[in-house]
């Protein structure tokens, strides 16, 4: 019997990795390389390799729980179904609809994303959406609208990094959470070009760099500060540059000013010739780069943060020329697209602002609706969580999974349990699955159709190649069933290319305008780049020259608006094109160490487990590989404690207590210990972390909190 193959896109983190699909002549499915998506050239992390093994009915959910005598049990979908629309409905007539909650996920496909999003505005009326994606990169999304007037994770393909001169890495493991993306630094520097990574820990992406910055955790934005007064001290601004295309110079100026080398070593531990070598690599070549990642956006103080090292580029004429700027590299699968179409608490789809007149009557428009019905934004993620069980009532939760992910995680685990109703979609039992009235088994990746946008901004078309479990079901066909129970019989189509042809029209004009993409062009095209406005044939020729793609000579031009591949190469997305430098000054973190709790915890991830865990930790060889939590800490530490590599450690906070094994390691700060967030129970290092929020972006300090760290004796 002849198989074929699907082309799709790995279900993981935001590269979102071309792949195959072939389904096997004896069952089961088999993923293969394919070579002519342009990001990984075939080549596939562990997770990417070994991710057909959740679609076994082995690994995941196939049948809706409902929960009877305290226990979940298997249930019709029908009992289901009828179960969340009459929780919601009494909810909303008991308490008002913002005492119905909505959660996501950046996981989520942008339809189904878009469906959540509108679900929760037009059929229960509530103002009360957020999604995990707020933990990724809202820093950065705050950070970069600010000064460029638009929001894209990287404003330039992948494929500029290689031809770049410098590029400087900020808080970055790619090397672990990214794997095929590493290739792009490597030709970076077999080019002649060099890396700069900035981490507290000497990770295997900083043993690759020219130069690795080890600052003290928290303290990125003193780093950034003291980068630019260098850069001013030394002259090497770009003068004509800041004249031309940016504003708030001046201010910026003097706030770097205040920030002198010697006084940024004491803040950061990195010492004043270091920084002196990172400008004069940063600023000598012709072009330059600063990507930022969670390091410096997880921080209460991360929009500042991300704010100083754009500040950095401008400075030096960095952002908005060929081979040069700044970006962010999204963490999540569809974290750019999740964010763009309405699930997030205070946007409208095209990432239009919900409080802004003129939007609400285009989406409504769209919508069938009065512009009036639709509630204003609502409650940031921790502070929706934070919630449960006192303003919000009942919770529905997509695609996520807090009681592992989320800051202060025993907290948010106690607050799902208050709830008088929760119920969550997902395709495995999850931990947070486990506390649910009803769980609903949703199908997966590679059993749908559906788009996510990358990290570069690219939308990509994943296609379904193998058939769900029976009892399986769409979150899409999940919303249609939960509106028509609750009175809205139409819009809330399953089709997802149906559901993407109305947020096509939803974006038209906004600032992520998808209205020129449609699903045939995101299969023959490999992906298009918004912006991607539906513009006449007759123009389409004149745009693609104004974006950097015209068509060849002699060519008939494109039948539609190319995309734009490279932001800001003209001006920027601000109202008189201009950037935006920020003025900022270092403050301390939101928990400095004191006697009680003297070191720092930061976090992040190890290559064979992805987010909370859910999915990679029901793989075998990805359990092989790293098979639990540990705490990290310095041989000087580890001397101190009487620690020897693999003894039990307790690592305490203000908020709690997790236990994991010890490994020692040079490669850390003597003063910070590190613990990966994967693994639930006692060695989840959620309960430690600090939800103190960052003004602007309200995203979490997951980077940085005070600790202590115990020697626990052998087990009696």
């Amino acid at each position: 019997m002849e198989t074929t193959s699907t082309p799709t896109h790995c279900p993981y983190c935001a590269l979102q990795c071309g792949m195959n699909i072939t389904p096997l002549p004896r069952g089961g499915v088999e993923v293969t390389e394919r070579p002519d998506f342009p990001v990984n050239r075939g080549a596939l992390c562990g997770k990417g390799r070994t991710a057909a093994q959740v679609l076994s009915p082995a690994a995941r959910l196939t049948s809706p729980l409902v929960r009877s005598g305290g226990k979940l049990v298997e249930a019709g979908w029908d009992e289901a179904l009828d179960r969340i629309a009459g929780a919601l409905s009494g909810v909303r007539a008991h308490s008002g609809p913002d005492a119905v909650g909505v959660f996501g996920g950046g996981g989520l496909t942008n339809e189904k994303a878009y469906g959540l999003g509108k679900f929760a505005r037009v059929v229960l009326g509530t103002s009360q959406i957020d999604y995990n994606g707020r933990f990724c990169m809202s820093s950065a999304a705050a950070a970069g609208t600010k000064a460029f007037g638009l929001d894209r994770g990287l404003p330039f393909p992948l494929e500029d990094i290689p031809r770049t001169g410098c590029v400087v890495l900020v808080g970055s493991n790619l090397a672990e959470t990214m794997p095929p993306s590493l290739r792009f630094f490597s030709e970076l520097r077999a080019n002649g070009g060099t890396l700069i990574v900035v981490d507290p820990r000497r990770t295997k992406t900083a043993e690759q760099a020219d130069l690795h910055l080890a600052p003290r955790p928290g303290t990125d934005l003193a780093l950034a500060l003291g980068l630019l007064h260098l850069v001013v001290a030394e002259g090497r601004t770009d003068e004509e540059y800041i004249e031309e295309r940016t504003s708030g110079w001046e201010e910026a100026r003097a706030a770097a000013m205040a920030h002198w080398p010697e006084y940024v070593e004491r803040i950061t531990g990195v010492s004043v010739p270091q920084l002196r070598q990172a400008v004069r690599m940063f600023c000598e070549p012709e072009s330059a780069m600063v990507l930022t990642a969670r390091g410096p956006e997880q921080q209460s103080k991360g929009t500042d943060t991300v704010g100083a090292w754009i500040n950095l580029c401008l400075a030096t004429g960095r952002a908005g020329r060929p081979l040069s700027g700044y970006g962010c590299l999204t963490g999540q699968g569809n974290g750019q697209g999740g964010r763009e179409h309405g699930q997030k608490a205070d946007q409208l789809p095209g990432y239009r602002k919900l409080d802004d007149p003129a939007a609400r009557r285009h989406v409504a428009e769209v919508w069938g609706v009065d512009p009036d019905s639709l509630p204003g934004p609502g409650r940031s993620a921790y502070e929706l969580l934070d919630a449960l069980g006192t303003d919000i009532r009942a919770l529905l939760l997509m695609g996520s999974n807090p009681v592992v992910s989320a800051p202060r995680a025993a907290h948010v685990e106690e607050r799902l349990r208050s709830l008088d109703f929760l119920a969550v979609c997902d395709v495995v039992l999850s931990e947070t699955a486990e506390l649910a009235d009803v769980v609903l088994p949703v199908t997966q990746w590679a059993e749908e159709t559906g788009t996510t946008t990358s990290l570069e901004g690219r939308v990509l078309l994943r296609r379904r190649a193998v058939a769900p479990p029976a009892g399986v079901r769409s979150d899409l066909e999940v919303l249609h069933g939960l509106a028509t129970r609750l009175g809205v019989e139409k819009g809330f189509p399953t089709d997802p290319e149906e559901v993407f042809g109305e947020l096509r029209r939803a974006s038209a004009g906004g600032p992520a305008d998808y209205s020129g993409i449609t699903y045939r062009r995101l299969a023959d095209e490999n992906g298009v780049f918004w912006p991607c406005p539906e513009v006449p044939a007759e123009a389409a020729s004149a745009v693609g020259a104004a974006t950097g793609t015209p068509a060849p000579d002699g060519a008939a031009p494109p039948p539609a608006h190319p995309g734009t591949p490279r932001l800001f190469l003209d001006r920027f997305a601000t109202g008189d094109g201009r950037a935006r430098f920020t003025a900022v000054a270092h403050r301390a973190g939101a928990e400095e160490p004191d006697a009680e709790y003297p070191l720092l915890l930061t976090t992040g991830r190890v290559v064979a487990q992805y987010q909370s865990g859910a999915q990679t930790r029901r793989v075998a060889e990805l359990n092989a590989a790293a098979p639990g939590p540990f705490v990290e800490l310095h041989p000087r530490l580890a001397a101190r404690l009487g620690a020897a590599e693999g003894d039990p450690l307790a690592v305490v906070s203000r908020r709690g207590r997790a236990v994991a094994p010890a490994r020692i390691t040079t490669a850390i700060r003597p003063d910070t210990v590190f613990m990966p967030f994967h693994w639930p129970g006692e060695g989840r290092a959620n309960t430690l972390t600090n939800p103190a929020l960052d003004p602007t972006s309200k995203m979490p300090e997951f980077k940085s909190c005070a600790v202590r760290v115990e020697l626990l004796g052998p087990p009696a």
